[in-house]
């Protein structure tokens, strides 16, 4: 039997409830990730069943990992390059928005946050958790952080530029991002905000870029310049990795690349 578009149906995790099958092309715009998205046979938008997080679908790819171009007030960190070229050959769901108090409360028994007391705290990112802490709730929900290419590559959803909307004008940030409370400017409040607020990416992510920074699996370390298949970082350390930015952050830490 076919499914919509006349399309072979897509298939839905054993964990997982179907919310979407095929891609919202008001979502995933670009006609190349929705093809992508297609192409793996798996359905793009779903539930886990056991916690209720809506995940998306993030299809393999290839693409140029690193800072591959400044922004109009900052130029590229050393940290962020050499810019080298990453191929992901599997498939994988997402965190459609990031974990929010109310998830993390329900799944810990605990609510570590600092905005708490809000009419709207339980719909805003759970923040003030280690790595360390982290673990434990990923033993609870069976769920693992993504590695850093695979942030990087689900953030950028296929663009090249600083933000992920495409634009490198820094002044356009807060279309995407919460942020600035570091500099006197920005338009957070100095504080988080609920999530999916924002302009969501081109594969249908949210807060990516700002609102709390997001813990990757990967330990800390240089990038090599050569080309790499499924990297997950260097071998050990001292310090994990962060990424996306927060609303405490300016614009050159709010950015895929860094």
């Amino acid at each position: 039997l076919l499914g919509a578009w006349g399309q072979c149906p897509a298939t839905v995790p054993s964990w997982a409830t179907l919310v979407e099958a095929q891609p919202d092309p008001t979502v995933v715009t670009d006609p190349i990730l929705r093809a992508a998205i297609v192409a793996t046979g798996r359905a793009w938008r779903v539930r886990d069943t056991a916690t209720q997080i809506e995940m998306l679908l993030v299809p393999p790819g290839v693409f140029p990992m690193g800072c591959i171009m400044g922004s109009s007030q900052y130029d590229c960190d050393p940290v962020e390059q050499p810019v080298h070229t990453v191929t992901l050959t599997g498939a994988l769901y997402l965190g459609r928005y990031e974990v929010t108090q109310a998830q993390w409360q329900t799944q810990t028994g605990s609510n570590p946050a600092s905005f708490q007391g809000f009419p709207n705290s339980p719909d805003r990112p759970v923040e003030q958790v280690s790595w360390l802490v982290i673990q434990g709730f990923l033993d609870a929900t069976g769920f693992r952080l993504p590695t850093e290419a695979e942030w990087e590559y689900a953030c950028r959803a296929g663009t090249e530029t600083p933000f992920h909307n495409g634009s490198t004008d820094d002044a356009m940030v807060g279309d995407v991002a919460w942020y600035g409370a570091c500099c006197g400017e920005g338009n957070c409040g100095a504080q988080t905000q609920p999530v999916g607020g924002k302009a969501a990416n081109r594969f249908g992510f949210h807060d990516m870029l700002g609102n709390v920074h997001e813990w990757v699996g990967d330990w800390y370390g240089p990038y090599a310049a050569n080309a790499q298949s499924n990297p997950v970082g260097a071998a050990d350390g001292t310090t994990r990795m962060m990424r996306g930015g927060s609303w405490l952050s300016d614009t050159d830490d709010v950015r895929s690349s860094h």
